[in-house]
């Protein structure tokens, strides 16, 4: 089988546990994922090392990455850039991991147009009620930004179905399964398995000729 990483994004609402779901598959089977790791040109935060949380760059070097398409994609947020470096990805990819990026659903679609065989996937709660529910329960944001986000999610719902993947986030762990049962199924395909193909084909015309 081939060994060469699966590129997974992963998208969802505002509140549907992304963040929390990705930790519990990094945890579940480390040697089997890794997360993209993005570049950005905010300062380090404290206790934020660089490589680890985020590539760190001046504004400068971060152009300089865009210009020489050393970026599968970026955009800029609140004065800074942050981007997802092709050269990482790639890495990881051919060291065997499957490599989680978290993305918004517009970029989601133009890593599907740069690697046609990326996996989207959309993560849902069970329902939208569950939804506010979540939102509400993290008490930390105020009407009007809980208002706002599931404004945003209502945006969102109406291209999920560009998505290879709806994976329903009931329980983190039971997510977390389906998570890696649809990547285990997406290796055994045909299509991420044409040199071991080709190898058992030229293998089966030298016994078919005895020799």
């Amino acid at each position: 089988m081939n060994n060469r990483g699966i590129l997974i994004v992963l998208s969802g609402f505002s509140g549907a546990g992304k963040g929390t779901v990705v930790k519990n598959i990094l945890k579940t089977y480390p040697d089997e994922y890794a997360v993209s790791v993005s570049a950005t040109t905010r300062a380090p935060r404290e206790g934020e090392t660089d490589g680890r949380e985020y590539f760190f760059k001046s504004t400068s070097e971060f152009q300089k990455m865009i210009a020489t398409g050393e970026l599968i994609e970026y955009a800029q947020y609140v004065g800074n850039y942050y981007g997802t470096p092709r050269r990482y990805v790639e890495e990881q990819l051919e060291a065997g991991k499957n490599i989680i990026l978290e993305i918004e659903i517009q970029g989601a679609f133009n890593i599907k147009k740069m690697f046609p065989d990326a996996v989207l996937m959309f993560l849902m709660p069970p329902t939208a009620a569950e939804l506010e529910n979540r939102l509400r329960g993290r008490g930390t944001e105020d009407e009007a930004t809980i208002k706002a986000r599931l404004a945003r999610a209502t945006q969102e719902a109406e291209g999920v179905e560009g998505y290879d993947y709806i994976v329903i986030n009931d329980t983190v762990d039971a997510c977390t399964q389906r998570i890696h049962e649809i990547v285990t199924s997406e290796k055994m395909k045909a299509s991420h398995n044409l040199t071991l193909i080709e190898d058992i084909r030229e293998d089966l015309k030298i016994y078919a000729k005895g020799e």
